[in-house]
């Protein structure tokens, strides 16, 4: 008995205790699946992000598919809890593996993929890094039975999708955290859905693949829409005021302060002193900040 005991108290203390999504109803039948905005890991399975779907007669429409099958498994129970529809569509904003992770669990239940080209050009060539990566974050275990399957359906820059009777807009601007991110636009809701354009609460990853100048000319194509209800790649449902706050005003100091700094004869190793402190309530602010700073001095360096 003593052993079982200890087994059980094992089994307890050594599995992960799984985070979960958050159900927002943001208008009727749109909802938001807000995940945790920690890194990714065990007890996400890669769902370290905001993900979307939208209820019509016909099925649903999710917005992006999840960081791993598990993870995709994760967001089909949220979605049962709202729904007996089944997902007929799943929407990739970008290339980032949350978002389309998952694509391989829901083509085998018959849905559509869907994402920019490029997106699916990024998508098959990061796959196999990004599954090496996520499988040291997330662990095998958590990765099991994950296959990375790019979208099987691309659009250039805009698509016009009417479904179930509700009209989705998918636009794709400029490489912004990604090559491909895009965006999801319903008109009669005045709802947005942003994936990586926007981040809220949580500061921003700029890294290799990203464009700090066209992130910014993407948010600026989801501003002119005058959106009501902004659903972010990160953090909770928001405004266009906060997300502007959280993402834009950001990127555009950074690179306002790299650029005097490059003037001024600064080198990429003294760019992690430009002052960032306006921008230290966002979360993970200390770990990304700097290496924030490097990336963008990269790009600027060179335009």
């Amino acid at each position: 008995m003593r052993n079982q005991i200890l087994g059980l108290l094992f089994t307890l203390f050594a599995a992960p205790v799984f985070a979960q999504l958050a159900t927002v109803e943001i208008a009727p039948d749109i909802y938001a699946l807000v995940g945790p905005k920690t890194q990714r890991g065990p007890g996400n399975l890669g769902n370290n992000a905001t993900f979307g779907f939208v209820v019509t007669p016909d099925g649903v429409v999710l917005i992006d598919a999840g960081g791993s099958l598990r993870g995709a498994e994760k967001i089909d129970v949220a979605i049962a809890a709202v729904t007996d529809q089944p997902v007929r569509i799943v929407i990739n904003t970008g290339g980032q593996d949350h978002r389309w992770f998952g694509n391989a669990y829901w083509a085998a239940k018959g849905a559509r993929t869907i994402a920019s080209g490029a997106a699916i050009d990024d998508q098959n060539a990061r796959g196999s890094l990004q599954m090496t990566v996520l499988t040291q974050l997330v662990g095998a275990a958590g990765m099991a039975g994950t296959v990375p399957q790019a979208a099987q359906e691309g659009f250039a820059t805009d698509m016009a999708l009417t479904f179930g009777g509700v009209e989705f807009a998918l636009h794709f601007v400029d490489a912004a955290h990604t090559p491909g991110d895009a965006f999801v636009w319903l008109r009669a809701s005045r709802t947005v859905f942003a994936g990586d354009i926007i981040f809220a609460e949580r500061i921003l990853g700029l890294t290799a693949d990203s464009s700090s100048r066209g992130w910014l000319d993407s948010f600026a194509a989801i501003e002119a829409l005058d959106p009501e209800h902004v659903v972010p790649g990160h953090g909770s449902p928001t405004d266009i005021l906060t997300a502007a706050a959280d993402t834009y005003d950001y990127i555009a100091q950074l690179r306002r302060q790299i650029t005097a700094h490059i003037e001024a004869g600064g080198n990429i190793i003294s760019a992690v002193d430009v002052d960032q402190s306006a921008f230290a309530y966002l979360e993970n602010f200390d770990q990304l900040a700097k290496r924030n700073a490097q990336r963008v001095f990269e790009e600027i360096e060179f335009e």
